[in-house]
């Protein structure tokens, strides 16, 4: 991890700068946003969100196997990609604003809890993961299993173009949302969820969450997509424990699905510009 030093930003719109701005001296009207997705997604879901924002300048980040190449020594385990987001924010000046949805949300947890320093906030839409009585979803656990994840992985990341749309169809994406999704899916990311998750097993989740309250050491908010059916990421009441658990403001997000980033930014915009809004100017 150590070698690596390179910041791997991908933009979402051709207006989009230069993450130079942030790393060469510099001065800073605001703080860094940075931006971190999940599985099975890359960088091009934060377009809508970036818009709603008017934050051309915000930074997402691809974790290694999610939009960006995976090293040969990266183990994509929970405890790599928070070193990794970790050395990526060691290159910046000044603490950033953090957001991370999906998998990002949890990179987003585990490095607020780990490392303060790096951040003015964070806001994450998948605490209810770290709840002691948190149970992974039904495509999770087939994944944490020697054999039929592997099948269940060559499935979903191993077809064309054409299969890949079905498969983000049954994950209820649509539209450009799930254009994206599908093309940045690949066999190397399928090989990385595989040994994310199986590095997820319980009790290592709520082993985690054991660790929130470290996270309240800086301003942090639970984005809560009242309208995820699937829960993948929790039930209301896990979401709602594990925010209190980590001192972070609550965002009930009415109208809003798992899928936010494309689908419904919006209300999701308005509630980080507020929580940013009541946040302390940067030094």
């Amino acid at each position: 991890m150590g070698a690596r030093r390179t910041l791997h930003a991908t933009s979402c719109y051709d207006t989009c700068v230069s993450t130079n701005k942030f790393m060469r001296g510099v001065v800073m009207s605001r703080t860094p946003l940075i931006l971190v997705h999940g599985n099975p997604e890359s960088a091009a879901i934060w377009g809508p969100l970036i818009g709603e924002l008017d934050r051309a300048d915000a930074i997402p980040l691809s974790p290694p196997g999610f939009g960006s190449p995976t090293p040969r020594s990266f183990d994509s385990s929970m405890t790599a990609y928070r070193d990794w987001l970790a050395s990526q924010l060691e290159l910046f000046r000044a603490p950033v604003d953090l957001v991370g949805h999906d998998w990002g949300g949890i990179h987003v947890a585990t490095l607020a809890i780990s490392r303060p320093d790096l951040i003015r906030s964070w806001a994450s839409d998948a605490l209810g993961v770290f709840a002691p009585d948190y149970v992974w979803h039904g495509r999770a656990q087939v994944w944490q299993q020697v054999g039929p994840g592997e099948a269940s992985v060559q499935e979903i990341w191993g077809g064309d173009m054409e299969q890949r749309l079905a498969v983000t169809s049954s994950l209820g994406v649509t539209g450009r949302m799930a254009e994206r999704v599908a093309a940045a899916m690949d066999p190397e990311m399928g090989r990385a969820v595989l040994k994310l998750l199986r590095s997820a097993r319980q009790p290592a989740m709520a082993e985690e969450g054991q660790l929130l309250p470290r996270a309240a050491r800086r301003p942090g908010l639970a984005l809560i997509a009242l309208d995820d059916f699937g829960r993948a990421s929790g039930t209301l009441e896990q979401h709602e424990w594990a925010a209190r658990q980590a001192g972070a403001k609550l965002a009930h997000l009415a109208g809003v699905g798992h899928w936010w980033p494309e689908e419904t930014p919006a209300p999701v915009a308005e509630a980080l510009t507020k929580f940013w809004a009541e946040l302390p100017d940067p030094a």
